[in-house]
């Protein structure tokens, strides 16, 4: 398991009755979360007085119930901060539990950085949402492409590397469907040292058709792995669709990454976990996919 345990500012306080309480920076929030099936008695008091509470709506959909928080704050991690907001479908704009797998490509640009110091790796990020891995990847050294359909979403990213003072890193920005942008890319002859890929369970392409990830990962994984470059770094799939496990995301990397005849590296998975501080436990978070590279020594 991945575990992100070294927030300052996020704390995951407790887990109970498919909820989560949260402190984020000075705020507590109470989210829905479908894989807190126990209930189990609610002690912390804050429990009792949240500044801000998601609930599901037997309709479909849901609202913030309780909005006592502001309608934007920021939150850091180390170096980085970002602004958070109370967005539909429960989210703040930010997943905390990806924090560890900062952290780790974080670590292999900058290794890569102190061998190569003039060069700067090309890092793509796909489905890129607010930027949080476009922000780590920067300020570790890389050079970014950022790509999600989404414009609102691009906007917050541009944010979020300016709050982090990363504004004039060399990131490029990109409203685009990602799907469509990886062809091009290979028509292009684009390469990257490292790849990040946080695909939706579901999507809406171009022309308006549905697909599930169940359906296209193996295609979209075996596709984006002809962009590494000759010495990539890393590969990360990120997922929080049921359907798909880890092992079975980690199979179709290791089969895209030999029939792209890429041999030379290491695949890991595993859950994406959080502490439950009300009693050490991890809540699991997602599911992840690790490829990586050596890093050239000379």
């Amino acid at each position: 398991m991945f575990i992100s345990d070294q927030w300052k500012e996020y704390a995951l306080l407790d887990a109970s009755g498919g909820e989560r309480l949260e402190r984020w920076g000075k705020y507590i929030l109470i989210r829905p979360d479908p894989q807190i099936l126990w209930d189990t008695p609610r002690k912390n008091p804050l429990w009792q007085n949240p500044d801000g509470v998601y609930r599901r709506s037997s309709s479909g959909g849901g609202s913030w119930v309780v909005a006592r928080m502001p309608s934007a704050w920021n939150i850091r991690y180390g170096s980085l901060t970002f602004q958070l907001r109370p967005m539909g479908f429960k989210h703040t704009g930010l997943f905390p539990e990806q924090a560890v797998n900062w952290d780790w490509f974080s670590a292999r640009i900058r290794s890569a950085r102190s061998v190569r110091p003039e060069t700067a790796p090309r890092v793509l990020n796909l489905f890129a949402y607010t930027g949080g891995a476009t922000a780590a990847a920067a300020a570790a050294g890389a050079s970014v492409c950022h790509v999600d359909a989404s414009r609102g979403m691009v906007n917050a990213a541009k944010e979020n590397l300016r709050l982090s003072g990363l504004a004039d890193a060399p990131v490029r920005y990109l409203v685009d469907d990602c799907r469509k942008f990886v062809e091009r890319e290979i028509r292009r002859g684009s390469r990257y040292d490292g790849i990040i890929m946080d695909p939706p369970s579901y999507g809406r392409g171009p022309s308006g058709e549905v697909w599930k990830l169940e359906e296209c990962a193996y295609e979209l994984i075996s596709r984006t792995v002809l962009l590494l470059s000759d010495r990539p770094l890393f590969f990360l799939i990120n997922s929080y669709t049921a359907g798909l496990s880890p092992a079975s995301m980690a199979y179709m990397l290791q089969e895209s990454m030999r029939t792209a005849g890429i041999s030379d590296g290491n695949v890991t998975c595993g859950e994406l976990g959080l502490v439950v501080e009300e009693n050490g436990l991890i809540l699991p978070a997602g599911a992840s996919v690790r490829w990586e590279g050596k890093v050239v020594t000379a």
